[in-house]
C-alpha cells in the first residue's frame, strides 16, 4: 500500500507542476524493477501519466532532436519541457516493450494492453507532425514495437497473442499488424539462411491465422481512429488490405516450415486464405512444394490444389500420377481420410478420364482395403461402385471368370508409379470378393453387391466419410437383439458329455 500511495503522490505531483518533472524517473525506475507487484504500480501509473500528458499535448510533436540538442537556445522553455517529457515517454514505451518478455503473465498482459492504450491515444493526439495534407499520422512504429514483442524468437507467445486479438477487430489495427507482421518476417527470417524457427514461425502463425479479413468494401467500418481525409488513404480501402494480406502470407510461406505448422497452414488455407487474396495462383510454388512432401502434407494441399485447378486454370502436369502415388496403407487411418477422399472423388468424377487410370485407382484402392479397419471399408466400398457407374469400361474387373483369384497369379504391379504401366486392367477385382467373407458383416454385405448389376444412381458416401470406430461399436450395441436358439441337450458336466470324468468330481449345482 505505501508503494501505491508513493506512487500515487509522484503521478499527482508530476501532472500538477511542471516543476516536479523530475519525479518521473522515480516511476521509470519501479517500472524497471525486479519485484513484479512494483512493476505492475508502475505500469498502471505509467499509463495514466502519459495517458493524460498525450491527451494534454505536453509530449513534443515532430521529428524528435536528441536531448543534448533540445539544451540549445533555439528551442523555448516550453519546447525543451515537451522534448524533454517526450525523451521519458519512450523510455516507458522501451521499458514496457521488453517487460513483454517477462516471466508472469500478468505483467506482459498489462504492458500490452498499455501500449495499445498509447497507440489509441497517438492516432487521436498524433505525434507525428502533418507534413502536407494526406499525410498519414497513425502511429506504425509504435504498433511495429508491440508487434514485435508479440513475436519472440525463443518462447511461445500464443496467450499472450490470444490476449491481442480483441484489436484485431480493428480495420485499421488489423491493416498495420499485417504491414508490420511482414516487416518482421523479412528482418527475422533472412538471418537463419533457410534454417526453421520453431517458436518464431509459431507465434507468426498464432497471430494471423485468425485473421478475420472483410468480404466487401462497406464491410469496412470499425476503426479504431479516423482521420479527416480517412477516405483518401489506403487504409480505408479493401483493395489494399488484399494486397498487404497477400503479401504477408507469401512472405510467411517461401520460408522452410516445420512439418507440424506445414500441416495447421494447408488445413485453413481454402477457407481462410485463398479466398482473401487478390492473386490465388501465386500460392502454386507453396502448394507444389507442400504436394511432393508426402504423407498427410500432400493430402491436405490437395484442397488448395483443387481450388486453384477448377476455379483459376492452373495446369498441374501429373496430377493424376501424383494422387496415384498418395493411396498407401494410412489413407484408411489419417485424421484427414474424409477430406482426402472427399477431394478424390470430386477428381475422379470426370467421366472423360482413361479407363486404364481409373482402373488403377479402383485395384489400389482395392488391394489396400484388405488390411483397412471396417468403418474405412464401408466408405470405400460404396466409393469404388461409384467408379464403376462412372466408367462403365472399368466393369471388365468385376466380370471376368477366369482372372486371378490371388495376389500370386495377380498381373496387377502394385508397385509401380505410373497408373498406365499397372496392368490394372488385365486383373480382376478377387480383393472386394475376399471382403464378402469379412468378419464384420456390414462389410461382408456392402462388398456383395457387387456380385449384383449396380444401379445408375450413385451412392452418397458424405455421411460415410467421416464414420468412426466408436460409431460401429455404438450401432451394434444399439442393435435389438432377436431370439437365439440355445442349447437343446441338457449339460450334464463340466464340459457337456455324457461320460464326462469332470463329472465325477465336480457338479454344477
Amino acid at each position: 500500500m505505501a508503494r501505491v500511495a508513493a506512487l500515487a503522490s509522484c503521478l499527482e505531483a508530476v501532472l500538477g507542476s511542471r516543476s516536479n518533472a523530475n519525479r518521473v524517473f522515480e516511476i521509470l525506475e519501479l517500472l524497471a524493477g525486479q519485484e513484479e507487484e512494483d512493476v505492475l504500480c508502475a505500469a498502471r501509473t505509467c499509463s495514466r501519466l502519459f495517458g493524460a500528458l498525450l491527451e494534454r499535448r505536453e509530449l513534443f510533436v515532430g521529428r524528435l532532436p536528441a536531448e543534448e540538442a533540445s539544451l540549445a537556445d533555439n528551442y523555448s522553455a516550453e519546447d525543451k519541457y515537451k522534448i524533454w517529457m517526450r525523451h521519458r515517454y519512450n523510455d516507458c514505451v522501451n521499458s514496457l516493450a521488453e517487460l513483454m518478455g517477462h516471466d508472469a503473465f500478468q505483467v506482459k498482459e498489462l504492458s500490452l494492453c498499455t501500449l495499445m492504450k498509447f497507440v489509441e491515444l497517438e492516432a487521436q493526439y498524433p505525434l507525428i507532425k502533418v507534413e502536407w495534407k494526406g499525410s498519414l499520422t497513425f502511429p506504425r512504429e509504435l504498433l511495429k514495437v508491440v508487434v514485435d514483442g508479440l513475436l519472440p524468437l525463443n518462447e511461445d507467445a500464443s496467450l499472450l497473442i490470444s490476449r491481442f486479438q480483441e484489436y484485431m477487430e480493428y480495420d485499421d489495427i488489423r491493416y498495420f499488424v499485417i504491414k508490420a507482421v511482414t516487416e518482421s518476417i523479412g528482418q527475422v527470417m533472412q538471418k537463419t539462411k533457410e534454417r526453421p524457427l520453431p517458436f518464431y514461425q509459431q507465434n507468426v502463425f498464432s497471430l494471423i491465422s485468425p485473421i478475420n479479413m472483410p468480404n466487401k468494401e462497406c464491410d469496412m467500418v470499425k476503426f479504431m481512429v479516423k482521420q479527416d481525409n480517412w477516405e483518401e488513404l489506403k487504409v480505408s480501402k479493401l483493395q489494399a488490405h488484399k494486397q498487404a494480406f497477400e503479401k504477408m502470407w507469401l512472405s510467411f510461406l517461401k520460408h522452410k516450415l516445420p512439418a507440424g505448422l506445414y500441416k495447421k497452414v494447408l488445413v485453413i488455407l481454402h477457407d481462410s486464405i485463398l479466398p482473401y487474396m487478390n492473386e490465388p495462383s501465386l500460392m502454386i510454388d507453396f502448394l507444389t512444394v507442400a504436394y511432393g512432401i508426402g504423407g498427410a502434407i500432400s493430402l491436405l494441399a490437395l484442397n488448395g490444389l483443387f481450388i486453384l485447378i477448377h476455379q483459376h486454370n492452373l495446369e498441374y502436369p501429373d496430377f493424376y500420377k501424383k494422387l496415384y502415388s498418395l493411396l498407401d496403407p494410412s489413407i484408411y487411418h489419417v485424421k484427414y481420410r474424409a477430406r482426402f477422399f472427399h477431394l478424390a472423388d470430386l477428381f475422379l468424377s470426370s467421366s472423360h478420364l482413361p479407363a486404364y487410370l481409373v482402373a488403377a485407382f479402383i485395384k489400389r484402392l482395392s488391394r489396400l482395403a484388405l488390411t483397412a479397419p471396417p468403418e474405412a471399408l464401408l466408405m470405400v466400398i460404396p466409393f469404388i461402385c461409384n467408379l464403376f457407374r462412372r466408367h462403365p469400361a472399368c466393369k471388365v474387373l468385376v466380370h471376368r471368370p477366369n482372372g486371378p483369384e490371388d495376389m500370386s497369379e495377380d498381373p496387377y504391379i502394385m508397385e509401380e508409379e505410373e497408373p498406365s504401366e499397372s496392368r490394372a486392367l488385365e486383373s480382376s477385382l478377387w480383393e472386394i470378393q475376399s471382403l464378402q467373407n469379412h468378419y464384420h458383416p456390414d462389410v461382408a454385405k456392402a462388398a456383395a453387391i457387387l456380385n449384383q448389376s449396380l444401379s445408375e444412381i450413385e451412392d452418397d458416401i458424405s455421411g460415410l466419410l467421416e464414420l468412426s470406430a466408436y460409431e460401429l461399436f455404438d450401432k451394434e450395441v444399439k442393435k435389438n437383439a432377436i431370439d437365439v436358439p440355445l442349447e437343446f441337450e441338457q449339460v450334464r458336466g463340466l464340459f457337456g458329455k455324457k461320460n464326462d470324468i469332470f463329472a465325477e468330481h465336480f457338479t454344477l449345482d
